[in-house]
């Protein structure tokens, strides 16, 4: 199933999706900052499509120390208002440092600044997604890995 993820800001937010089998995040879009209608138009276009769609992520502003951030209640409200809009689950993804890392990425490939500032939220949001598929398919193995050493753990002694 695939996975949707936005990345809240002042100006705008990024969107970025995954493949078909929830393994890699590609950056989609960038849509304006009170994007809540257009972000609901889009999860319900993905939930039509014959892939589905099992998860939303929304990027979760936080300060290194963990504590919130001047836009944590704005990312909060959005969150909540695409799972009253949708009735999907909204997961909050730690974004710390994403932007930074978008902006070092971009930065390899793109020499202008100008069009590496259109492409930074939705290749911020790609790595918010990426981050959270990738938190999924570590636990789906500790839960592999556990299930395989209950089954085998007396054989081991």
């Amino acid at each position: 199933m695939r996975a949707i993820a936005f990345d809240v800001g002042q100006k705008r937010t990024g969107v970025a999706v995954s493949d078909a089998t929830g393994t890699l995040a590609r950056p989609l879009q960038v849509l304006g900052a009170d994007a809540v209608d257009e972000a609901v138009a889009l999860i319900v276009s993905l939930r039509e499509e014959p892939d589905g769609l099992g998860a939303v992520v929304v990027g979760w502003p936080r300060r290194l120390d963990g504590s919130d951030t001047s836009e944590t209640p704005t990312v909060r409200a959005f969150a909540q208002s695409l799972e009253a809009a949708t009735g999907l689950p909204v997961t909050l993804q730690d974004e710390r440092l994403t932007s930074v890392e978008a902006e070092q990425r971009l930065a390899e490939r793109e020499p202008d600044w100008r069009a590496r500032k259109r492409k930074i939220d939705a290749a911020a949001a790609a790595i918010i997604l990426q981050d959270y598929l990738d938190a999924r398919a570590r636990e789906r193995a500790l839960v592999g890995l556990e299930t395989v050493g209950g089954e085998h753990g007396d054989d081991q002694a």
